[in-house]
């Protein structure tokens, strides 16, 4: 009844405000009883849904006698689906949340999500609940809980996405505006906005209908994949992926196969291509779960990373090795929407919001701007849908659209449109290293042997041959290389190394021609960067001897090698080349005393990684790529901080940020190096000056954003920074430019304190793995191609850094464009404002139709400055320096508009006019006469008010649109906008012969003065600036309140000092995304 009395106002509302829909129609009650579940998001923008719970009825499955007892439903007795199933019904509650289900468990009243096995599960566990596979009723029981294994994106029908469109508010109040003044005749200029409106809504449901129609066809195909699945005590057989449940245990044939789900491996070797996930098409070695009675859950067995036993869905399986027991065999682990694949994919479909003011305070000032009431209820909406004029909605895309079409130009391609504005306020740019600042590969430039100490290096290029010996087998067998089509494929790093070897790799792995007759790699123990080593066993062919070669960081290889065998100049050796902008590889080996016929698969890792011989350096030269230094410096001329976050080493690092100008010649490297606590000792944090900055003890200091001193860290220091110190985080952030060895979350972590500091924070990086930070940041740039990049908002398909200051540069054009055409609506509906409340109604249509709609649409057709300004634009519509530019207008337009109004009665030729103006005002823009024509004419005088305020009000619209389109700093000239100028002056051509025919010299000077006048209020940066300090008004941003916190303390930065945390064992961390400020 309340929908049908509101005339459906109730149900918009509650469309916008669901849980007032909620609050309204439903009573409290406990998450047990529930019918209807209200979900809260625990982001800053605290948005609200509504679920319906439903139920899942396992009766209608023909189950064995029994199934309702008090035994348990499925095997596991593990599993989540054993505490949720209702007996004797055999009913279980659930609901459904961004594709991901959650079913009701009765021991602990809350909704666990299904679709998984449960991380408990030891490796002993997963091999013997699951390596024979499921029964065929478990596997019912599963599929009818956890729902099909396919990961479905519906092509969303036109009409959804039609009415989602135009629900939006800044529609609603447009079709209210529009029904308003059709009601009152004005039909001229109604139908002009319902076309634009209608093609902006199209155009804008046709962009979403193509995305959801790509993503649908990315994923569709992988959906029907055909895979053999055992079953318990029934055999094997051939299924359709989508049938597939955690728990079912599949076989790997050798053929090519699209991973449909998530799979641990339990049996035999794969390796994959996990370009999907990545952004990288490296080959990845991937190992069984190894068989060990362990009470640890099996994702923690072990030091060695667990992804190396997970098959992850959309990866490619592009080589199998079975063990002679038969074929490879895999466990699933997660199904649909749960696996690696699915969260991508949801990631694009539920999408963080974009955290920008402009369109809240958009909807902001037309609430504001729609205050005004008067006393007779009709004229007071018209005045008030007369101030907000209903061209803003789809002015505001406008500036997007245009600026989207010329980043298109440069090959910069965006999924999501809305953040090119957002660009336009970027401040700080993260810079992922190899492959994003420097070449994406590595070249060998040289090999230092060691026999206890540093023998002489041999350089590559070399027309001498690496001389066989223990480096040499190091380089020819320690890799992950792998023989596909003919054609050797894997890690760059890899490539470069075997290539300095001259040794050919045969598909079987036996590298050969050389002085031995080849090396068989038997076992490998995968590189993965927790560890930051991989080694592999080997055997020379016709020897008995297994020899354990391994390669990986410097200082990780080290630690496993005998320190005798350790020169006693390695640290200065390595810093020699690492301070080089040199990457540095050590090699280590052994002997290995096996036995005959030894099984070396399962060899334990850290029995077999022990008491090393190292064997040397192998050093590798990453050039910097050419466009990084001046994108480097321009940024950093107009104030944009550069940050590199890399998992590189960490002297490499800074020197590479040294070489490629992010920190200036003279500016001090202070490294930050925190410890865990270790016993009764409390965690700890050094701050060291770096070697090179020693010598000069000149004084340290801050002033405004230029600094000469800069922190440097790797990840694991960053991670004990954020548990045990985490108060003096934002005071390292200020002025931190140099973070490794970064793991992936780290990164993504890393994103995230920035953004909390206010900072608008871009990514740049080749999607190897960044895949994380590139979502996480305001504005990721990918420069893959790969399908990672279907995460990130943007994507440039010229792999280089140039991208980021042209993103930048559009994005403040785009930026200043849409507050151009906002600011000049906005001061259109307010000269129409006090033009309608001087006269009571008059309909300006030439002013509507001819001036205000082409405007708009040409305004933002300007292009974006070339060079970058050492200031951004304003991020915010209401804020004070817009809001003082529009005040000023209004006040201006009122006193020149009341002026004339009173003038013109005060005139002796003046006469009240005594017809009703609107029907006269329709008779005047009939006539082909000019206004000051028929004033002449007694007869046909209309209105004088409506006759001097008309062309007084038109030119104003003019000049206003004119001095709006300012180009320097942000924009090109108005004159490069040529289709903008020549309506300009167009327009105002026919504004001069139709209302000045008989133009004079007072009328010349007043529009002469008033385009001076105009600039002066309208572009107030100068005054603002001057309010500023007359005020001492300061940024509210965190960062800039740090800067001057940071300045006043005389004792920061700290310099060879060590700090210890109060408390080393209670600290908790918080992720800072659910601790955001809407504050600015």
């Amino acid at each position: 009844a309340g929908y049908i009395l509101s005339c459906g106002a109730l149900l918009l509302l509650f469309y916008w405000k669901p849980e007032w829909d909620v609050w309204a129609n439903c009573i409290r009650c406990s998450l047990e009883e529930a019918d209807v579940v209200l979900l809260r998001t625990t982001d800053e923008f605290q948005r609200y849904s509504q679920k319906k719970v439903t139920w899942i009825d396992l009766s209608i499955l023909a189950l064995p006698v029994g199934s309702n007892s008090d035994g348990p439903l499925v095997a596991d007795k593990d599993s989540v689906i054993n505490r949720a199933v209702m007996k004797p019904q055999l009913k279980m509650r659930c609901i459904q949340v961004q594709k991901i289900r959650y079913i009701w468990d009765f021991s602990v009243k809350e909704f666990k999500k299904v679709g998984s096995l449960e991380d408990s599960n030891t490796c002993h566990s997963i091999h013997h609940k699951f390596g024979a596979g499921l029964t065929r009723e478990e596997q019912k029981i599963r599929q009818l809980v956890c729902g099909p294994n396919a990961i479905e994106v519906e092509i969303r029908p036109i009409w959804k996405l039609l009415f989602k469109e135009i629900l939006n508010p800044f529609y609603v109040f447009q079709a209210f505006t529009l029904t308003l003044w059709l009601s009152q005749g004005y039909t001229e200029y109604s139908v002009a906005i319902i076309i634009l409106s209608i093609i902006s809504v199209g155009l804008t449901v046709y962009d979403l209908r193509q995305q959801s129609t790509k993503l649908h066809d990315l994923v569709e195909e992988h959906n029907k994949v055909q895979v053999t699945v055992c079953t318990k005590s029934e055999g094997c057989e051939e299924l359709e992926s989508c049938y597939l449940v955690p728990g079912d245990m599949f076989l790997l044939d050798g053929k090519k196969l699209s991973l449909p789900c998530d799979a641990v491996l339990i049996d035999g070797t794969c390796i994959v291509d996990e370009g999907m996930l990545t952004g990288e098409s490296i080959p990845v070695t991937k190992t069984p779960l190894p068989l060990v009675e362990s009470p640890m859950p099996w994702k923690t067995h072990s030091m060695e990373d667990y992804r190396r036993h997970v098959l992850f869905c959309g990866t490619e399986v592009i080589q199998v090795k079975p063990t002679g027991r038969g074929p490879a065999r895999a466990v699933v682990l997660q199904t649909g929407f749960n696996t690696a694949k699915g969260d991508l994919v949801r990631s694009i479909l539920y999408p963080k919001p974009v955290n920008f003011k402009l369109y809240r305070d958009a909807f902001k000032f037309i609430v504001g701007l729609s205050k005004p009431v008067a006393d007779v209820v009709a004229m007071a909406l018209l005045l008030l849908t007369v101030a907000v004029p209903p061209a803003i909605p789809a002015a505001l895309t406008t500036g997007t659209v245009y600026a989207q079409r010329r980043l298109k130009k440069k090959k910069i391609f965006c999924i999501s449109p809305q953040r090119i504005n957002i660009c336009g306020q970027i401040n700080l740019v993260c810079f992922d290293k190899t492959g994003t600042l420097t070449e994406d590969g590595l070249d060998l430039w040289g090999v230092i042997p060691s026999e206890g100490r540093f023998q002489k290096i041999h350089k590559f290029p070399s027309s001498t041959p690496l001389p066989w010996g223990p480096v040499c087998g190091a380089m020819a067998s320690c890799h992950s290389l792998v023989v596909l089509d003919k054609k050797i494929q894997g890690d760059p790093l890899d490539l470069k190394m075997f290539d300095g070897t001259h040794w050919r790799l045969f598909s079987s792995g036996l590298p050969a021609f050389a002085p031995v007759e080849g090396i068989a790699i038997l076992h490998q123990f995968p590189f993965s960067s927790g560890l930051q080593r991989m080694s592999v066993v080997s055997q020379k062919i016709g020897e008995e001897q297994y020899d354990l070669y391994m390669k990986g960081a410097p200082e990780i290889v080290s630690s496993f090698c005998r320190q005798d065998t350790v020169p006693a100049n390695f640290l200065k050796e390595l810093k020699t080349y690492t301070s080089q902008g040199f990457r540095v590889i050590a090699l280590a080996h052994k002997v290995l005393n096996l036995g005959k016929d030894v099984d070396v698969s399962n060899l334990k890792r850290e029995e077999a990684e022990s008491g090393l011989v190292f064997l040397g350096l192998l050093v590798m030269e990453n050039r910097l790529k050419q466009e990084t230094k001046p994108v480097l410096r321009e940024l950093d001329a107009a104030h944009i901080r550069n940050v590199m976050v890399t998992g590189d080493n960490l002297q490499t690092a800074v020197t590479v940020a040294r070489n490629a100008g992010m920190i200036h010649t003279g500016s001090k490297v202070i490294l930050i190096e925190a410890n865990e606590p270790e016993g009764s000792a409390p965690a700890s944090i050094a701050w060291q000056l770096a070697e090179d900055c020693k010598e000069n003890t000149e004084k340290i200091t801050l002033e405004g954003e230029i600094c000469n001193y800069h922190f440097a860290m790797n990840g694991k220091s960053y991670q004990v920074i954020i548990k045990h110190f985490y108060s003096l985080l934002p005071k390292i952030l200020v002025n931190a430019t140099v973070f490794a060895r970064m793991s992936p979350g780290q990164k993504s972590s890393l994103i995230e304190e920035f953004q909390k500091l206010d900072y608008y924070v871009g990514m740049c990086g080749d999607g190897a793995n960044d895949c994380g930070a590139l979502k996480m940041a305001h504005a990721g740039i990918s420069l893959s191609e790969q399908e990672a990049s279907v995460a990130s908002p943007f994507t440039s398909q010229i792999p280089n850094i140039q991208c980021v200051p042209e993103l930048i540069r559009e994005g403040r054009a785009a930026l200043v464009a849409s507050f151009a055409v906002v600011k000049y609506l906005t001061l259109y509906g307010l000269i129409q404002f006090v033009g309608t409340a001087l006269l009571f109604w008059v309909s300006y249509l030439i002013q509507d139709v001819i001036i205000t709609l082409l405007v708009c649409l040409t305004m933002s057709l300007t292009e974006a400055y070339p060079k970058l300004a050492p200031y951004r634009p304003p991020g915010q519509l209401i804020s004070p320096p817009l809001l003082l530019s529009i005040t000023l207008n209004v006040c201006f337009t009122i006193i020149m508009q009341t002026c004339g109004f009173l003038l013109v009665k005060q005139q002796p030729w003046y006469v009240v006019p005594r017809a009703d103006t609107r029907v006269l005002f329709k008779r005047l823009l009939r006539s082909t006469q000019g206004a000051a024509h028929l004033a002449m004419r007694e007869n046909t005088v209309l209105s004088y008010e409506d006759t001097t305020l008309w062309p007084l009000s038109s030119i104003n619209c003019i000049i206003v649109a004119f001095v709006f389109s300012k180009g320097k700093p942000f924009r090109k000239p108005i004159y490069t906008n040529y289709l903008f100028s020549v309506l300009l002056a167009l327009q105002l051509a026919i504004c001069l012969f139709l209302f000045f025919a008989d133009i004079d010299a007072v009328y010349s000077a007043l529009t002469l003065c008033r385009v001076t006048l105009q600039d002066v209020i309208l572009q107030n940066k100068h005054l603002w600036l001057l309010i500023k300090s007359c005020f001492g008004y300061q940024s509210n941003s965190q960062y800039r309140k740090w800067q001057r916190i940071l300045q006043r303390d005389p004792n920061w930065p700290p310099v060879n000092a060590e700090d210890f945390a109060a408390k080393s064992t209670d600290e908790i961390y918080v992720n800072p995304t659910y601790k955001y400020s809407d504050e600015d």
